[in-house]
């Protein structure tokens, strides 16, 4: 182990806090106020879906900077009652009015070769508040103004911002703040709040409101929906009351793949969470174990397993109703094998091919919930690229999202723009079990960094044994640089981030393989993650110790 310090539990591994463990629920968020309230929710008898619902509420206000009404949700439920997981895609579809010939042409004429990241242009239907209807009607039991009513009465009363929010927000300000209504909306007295500070959002709370007594339909095909519709058109975008009218969310299989005695479950594309099975594939090939934490032969193998899985990312991940993706065939074991031979031990590949069928594809919130009936939600939402486009609607209170930025615009290909279509996405929910039972609910936010973390968590609990809170303490390393969903291509070999952690010797060891290594800052992803243990029959929470945030059970 290479972990700098010592757990008083262990003795041998450092850990920023203990594991929380629990019988009845634990709930796990990357805001204190918001995990407060999925606890308060289970106490009084709700889901596990209803206090995920309840808590991601509260994280729209919290946490604009990850999450919001204008955004999207993915989620994965383990029910209990008959062991059986379920996918949510509620991930929204570009404006039908816009064709690819006139985006195209749109995006030339402001002197641009891809979608812009601000502004009306990348909007896509929000589908946030359509997956918080479509996972209650399934699995709630408390009403939904009951699960609404805390981030409705914060939003009225105000709460304190806490310190990596605040900072987030600061930032995300400096670049949003010139768009109508954004300075009105987040920016009180004309200027962003800072950690401490208390913040109300009214307007939010008016938005939430209507949604409690109107439904999904309030916001989808009421005033709400007229008002996105007429704002977006007046900036110069294309998402219509129809769209909205129309949305709904699609309920999907997720995919797996074995990884030694655990079987690893992610949703499929649109999203990029079979890149994560993809390299857990590769990695199966190689003793981690043997290598150690932290050694040069792990983290190399770690990285170029990356690089292999995003080359595929980049080439076929995308909406399925738009074309017939090799899903099965990318996520198999035989394919593996072949990809895993590409790997040279001792040297960093500049470039790798993607999957060719005639030889045989910001910033984001994750939390999950567990309830004492023994179900489970991964659920993540997010605007994408932090507080999202800028076009904040007036008297709504959030920011829409810019997903559609993520759309490639070359022609012919799995992630190009057509109407209708739902945008390649970064943010994946996770869920694994073990001898046939649940095991681990979890995710780790942070745009490309999701995947990487996902494989990099299960690494460090199956391969190193680390407790749920250890994987998610320990250093990470982040590769950028792989060709993208959206066109542009690695020929270089990218760039590796490394947190502070690992040894000097390791490090050194990566150069001299040829990866191009530098420490990074930040960047390094949001993990939340429940375990069940079966045989004790108890939960074991763990929070990410870069957020704000906590895990809390009872």
């Amino acid at each position: 182990m290479t972990l700098s310090g010592q757990n008083r539990l262990t003795g041998n591994r450092s850990a920023t806090r203990s594991e929380v463990a629990a019988k009845n629920g634990v709930v796990c968020t990357s805001q204190p106020l918001a995990t407060e309230i999925g606890l308060e929710i289970l106490k009084r008898g709700g889901s596990a879906v209803d206090a995920a619902i309840a808590a991601n509420a509260m994280l729209c206000l919290t946490e604009p900077t990850g999450c919001g009404l204008g955004g999207d949700l993915f989620a994965i439920v383990y029910q209990a009652e008959g062991k059986r997981l379920w996918g949510l895609n509620a991930s929204g579809r570009s404006p039908k009015s816009l064709a690819l010939s006139k985006l195209r042409e749109l995006v030339a004429a402001a002197g641009e070769t891809k979608i812009p990241a601000h502004g009306a242009l990348p909007i896509s239907v929000p589908g946030c508040v359509d997956g918080w209807f479509e996972l209650h009607g399934k699995f709630g039991k408390l009403a939904m103004k009951d699960l609404l009513a805390p981030a409705i009465r914060y939003a009225k009363e105000g709460f304190p911002l806490t310190e990596v929010i605040a900072m987030s927000w600061n930032a995300n300000a400096r670049v949003l703040r010139d768009f109508p209504n954004f300075a009105e909306t987040f920016m009180p007295d004309g200027k962003a709040p800072h950690a401490g500070d208390t913040f109300q959002n009214p307007r939010l709370a008016s938005t939430l409101e209507a949604i409690a007594e109107g439904g999904r339909d309030a916001f989808y095909e009421g005033k709400i929906a007229r008002i996105i519709a007429g704002f977006v058109a007046e900036q110069g975008g294309f998402l219509s009351y129809e769209d909205l009218a129309a949305h709904r969310s699609e309920w999907v299989d997720p995919v797996s793949t074995t990884y030694r005695d655990h079987r690893v479950f992610e949703l499929p594309p649109n999203g990029q969470g079979i890149a994560a099975l993809q390299m857990l594939n590769v990695l199966e090939g190689f003793d981690l174990k043997s290598m150690g934490f932290g050694s040069a032969d792990h983290l190399h193998v770690l990285l170029e397993a990356k690089k292999l899985a995003f080359e595929d990312r980049a080439r076929w991940y995308a909406d399925p109703a738009f074309g017939d993706l090799p899903i099965d065939r990318l996520v198999s074991k035989p394919y593996a094998d072949k990809r895993r031979a590409l790997i040279d031990r001792k040297k960093a590949a500049t470039e790798y091919p993607a999957y060719d069928p005639k030889i045989d594809h910001g910033d984001t919130v994750y939390l999950c919930a567990a309830d004492a009936h023994g179900n489970m939600v991964s659920l993540i939402q997010s605007n994408y690229r932090g507080m999202g486009s800028g076009i904040v609607p007036p008297g709504l209170g959030f920011v829409l999202q810019d997903r559609g930025e993520l759309f490639d615009l070359k022609v012919g290909r799995p992630n190009t723009y057509a109407p209708g279509k739902r945008p390649f996405h970064t943010i994946i929910p996770a869920f694994a079990t073990k001898d046939g039972e649940p095991w681990l609910c979890f995710g780790v936010m942070g745009g490309a960094m999701q995947p990487q973390g996902h494989v990099q968590v299960l690494c460090n609990m199956i391969d190193f044994g680390m407790n749920t809170q250890e994987a998610g303490d320990a250093p990470r390393v982040r590769h950028s640089g792989s060709s993208q969903p959206t066109g542009e291509a690695m020929h270089d070999g990218g760039q590796v981030l490394i947190e502070r952690g690992f040894s000097e010797d390791a490090i050194g060891e990566l150069k001299q393989r040829g990866h191009r290594v530098s420490f990074g800052r930040g960047g390094f992803g949001g993990y939340q993650a429940i375990r069940w243990d079966a045989k004790r029959q108890v939960y074991f929470g763990a929070s990410e110790m870069r957020k704000d945030g906590c895990a809390a059970g009872y």
